[in-house]
């Protein structure tokens, strides 16, 4: 059976669109950090910003959701995905959110992207699923690391532990969503995962309004404009184009090229924030990023095996 060349051509521009869509979303969550601290600097607090973050994004989604025609799962299901928006998602953002406050945020992206790593020990710990060489190499590379990152960035050991705490807390949040997901449209998930999260922090937000101290929002319109570019360019867009990618160039080839995200986040701080990124921090940012790129390539390399 042979293949026509327009089949083939059709096929390479939907692999290129695929590229661009999971280019673009790194570069919208690589942002996202450099958002966050034009918005501080306009005078919000991580409950002001991330409570608009969090509304604004399930509201969009929301209309996503309703433009496209998909529907929410059956409510256990719901139940479920709220609880790891309210829980899971809720944790790791105030932990990245706050760590932007106490360390650089390329050291703090960085830190984040051992996440990978995290979900490999954690399933090997609490699945039983077994230890790979692959996995044995990252390890290596990803400690390597992140001693050097570490210990070549700016940051106090709160920002440090709590960059930390993130990358921990979102690998638990994936190991069990990736159970809680299953079956489930991407974007519905996304849409509960969001309302729930808008939903404690509205919450707790008005709490600490009925004690004396409300939140903080941008006296600013540039404060106002990056809170705006996290709710929608780094959730709402990004969520959409990494989704889009993924259909056309398939989980392995999507998390390689994801790794683009911290790369964005080191480059737009040193230009825009004046971050000072030392030989020891680049070098330890990258055996992070090799160990990453290590570990997805591997076990893409098996998934195609064990579909072949």
């Amino acid at each position: 059976m042979t293949v026509s060349a327009s089949t083939l051509s059709d096929h390479a521009r939907d692999k290129f669109v695929g590229v661009l869509l999971i280019a673009l979303s790194a570069s919208a969550f690589g942002a996202m950090a450099i958002f966050a601290r034009f918005a501080y600097e306009a005078g919000a607090d991580v409950y002001g910003l991330l409570t608009v973050r969090f509304a604004l994004a399930a509201i969009a989604l929301a209309f996503v959701m309703r433009a496209r025609g998909i529907r929410l799962p059956p409510w256990r299901r719901v139940l479920a995905l709220a609880a790891m928006g309210g829980i899971g998602y809720v944790g790791q953002s105030y932990c990245f959110f706050t760590a932007l406050n106490h360390a650089q945020a390329s050291l703090v992206a960085l830190l984040l992207y051992l996440y990978p790593l995290f979900v490999t020990i954690l399933a090997a710990i609490f699945l039983k699923e077994r230890l790979t060489t692959a996995a044995v190499v990252a390890l290596v590379l990803c400690s390597l690391g992140a001693g050097l990152t570490v210990g070549g960035g700016e940051g106090s050991p709160l920002g440090i532990a709590l960059g930390l705490a993130a990358a921990a807390i979102y690998s638990v949040y994936i190991i069990v969503g990736a159970r809680v997901t299953a079956g489930v449209n991407a974007i519905a998930t996304t849409t509960v995962i969001c309302t729930a999260a808008a939903l404690v922090y509205g919450s707790i937000s008005l709490l600490r309004w009925s004690a004396g101290m409300p939140p903080q929002f941008p006296a600013t319109a540039g404060g106002w404009l990056a809170m705006l570019g996290i709710a929608l360019l780094s959730t709402v867009l990004a969520i959409l184009t990494f989704f889009a990618g993924l259909q056309r160039l398939g989980a392995a080839q999507a998390s390689m090229l994801s790794t683009l995200e911290p790369v964005v986040t080191v480059v737009l701080a040193a230009v825009l924030l004046g971050e000072h990124i030392g030989a020891a921090q680049a070098v330890g940012g990258g055996l992070i990023l090799a160990g990453v790129l290590w570990l997805t390539r591997r076990a893409g390399a098996q998934g195609n095996m064990q579909q072949n």
